[in-house]
């Protein structure tokens, strides 16, 4: 028996998706995306994007690119991406767009549920006014007079882990928050059916935007620590995972190793803490300075591969270079802020020829100017590259070794592995 809820999740990403279809094992799911392709293959039980591992497909679940289509929901759970500008400054405009969606259908009591990553008050101080002017309703409160028409807004941050199995919606404890007890309770109505691990209740909206923006800034901070180990050791012919392997000997040493830090949390999430900081008047020290660190690796790897390119091979104009690996991180295809972009961008401009070959990246979905250097598979022939760079661990280079890699080097040739995957004495550099 379906309960009284009939849902509606605007944004099919690595959020709404999976939560679109937990939901759907128990409500009626209008899952929406203003991307007419995706929402076309998901009607074939097609995830081009291999979000989900399973088959997803079943009668409780629609999948529209039609906003009419959620008229007849009752609730409406928004889950688009909130990236940052060229300023690096919060960009809401897929937030604010798909809260004017909303508002078109909003009813008196009807729930609105937001799961984007923002800033703290952007729930109550950005979208709840959009809500009420186009709704001409009041958000509840706990002070909500009887004769006053309302509507009930909750805030539920997502905790998705791209790429990982084990940790999915229905496995990891849930915060939820809202703006009065009633929609406190409905929230949870909801939610309870899909969170197995437990639900948090946070005190208040705001507590719970900025609890979601402090658990990947720590994350941050904690890499650009590491990233400046690396660094620091580097100068001194140390090499840093020699190092994290005896000092997490101890037990309450964090394990955390240096990398490039991209994606559309980590590497953004500072930037709406520090943007909402300067409403305070004040100014981050420490977000900002392990964001900087984090920020600079890419650089940093290609001032290493130009040294080790004019020891190696010299001053060689025409270099061939193989990239494994594209998106921001292993296993996944998504590729938003992927530092690797960055090391690409700088290995162009020098003219070098370059391929790039990740079988996670859907060709079809990648809007950037680099898809032409993008190969469907790496070629038989031997002998082919100056360099190769392992660039992202994924599961399906597992039986890419390190014998194969060499046999595709030229003369000279070397190898710059970004994960640490090959013996550290058989490449030419690492991280």
């Amino acid at each position: 028996m379906l309960s009284k809820y009939k849902i509606c999740v605007l944004g099919q990403g690595y959020v709404g998706l999976p939560l679109a279809v937990a939901l759907s094992r128990h409500f009626k799911i209008v899952a929406f995306d203003v991307n007419k392709k995706k929402i076309n293959s998901l009607k074939k039980g097609l995830d081009k994007e291999s979000i989900l591992e399973k088959k997803f497909l079943n009668k409780n679940i629609q999948f529209s690119s039609f906003a009419s289509d959620m008229k007849n929901c009752n609730v409406f759970i928004i889950a688009v991406p909130t990236p940052v500008d060229s300023k690096k400054n919060p960009d809401l405009r897929n937030l604010i767009s798909a809260t004017k969606i909303v508002a078109k259908f909003l009813k008196e009591n009807n729930l609105v549920i937001y799961e984007s990553t923002v800033y703290p008050g952007a729930t109550e101080e950005v979208c709840v006014p959009i809500l009420e002017k186009e709704s001409k309703l009041k958000v509840s409160s706990n002070k909500s007079g009887l004769n006053t028409k309302t509507f009930d807004c909750a805030y539920c941050p997502e905790r998705v882990n791209p790429g990982d199995k084990t940790k999915t919606v229905e496995k990891i404890v849930k915060v939820i928050s809202a703006t009065s007890n009633k929609s406190l309770a409905l929230v949870y109505d909801i939610y309870k059916k899909i969170s197995k691990s437990g639900i948090c209740k946070a005190k208040s909206i705001k507590i719970a935007e900025s609890a979601k923006i402090i658990e990947n800034v720590q994350r941050d901070i904690n890499i650009a620590l590491i990233n400046e180990f690396y660094i620091l050791f580097k100068k001194m012919n140390l090499n840093i995972r020699d190092i994290l392997e005896v000092a997490s000997t101890k037990w309450n040493f964090l394990s955390f190793k240096p990398g490039l830090v991209g994606g559309h949390c980590i590497g953004v999430d500072p930037y709406y803490l520090t943007y909402k900081a300067k409403e305070f008047n004040y100014q981050p020290k420490l977000i900002l300075a392990g964001r900087k660190i984090n920020d600079d690796m890419s650089s940093l790897v290609f001032k290493d591969l130009l040294k080790i390119k004019k020891k190696k091979i010299g001053n060689l104009k025409k270099v061939k270079i193989l990239i494994l690996g594209y998106s921001f991180k292993e296993n996944v295809s998504d590729y938003r802020n992927t530092k690797i972009s960055e090391i690409v961008d700088k290995l162009s401009k020098k003219k070098f020829y370059i391929d790039i070959y990740d079988p996670h990246i859907y060709l079809e979905n990648l809007f950037t100017n680099k898809k032409k250097l993008f190969i469907k598979k790496i070629k038989e022939k031997k002998n082919q590259y100056h360099i190769i760079i392992y660039a992202v661990n994924h599961k399906v280079f597992s039986k890419i070794n390190y014998d194969y890699l060499n046999s595709k080097l030229k003369l000279n040739g070397f190898i710059y592995d970004l994960t640490d995957k090959f013996p550290r004495n058989l490449v030419a550099g690492s991280l």
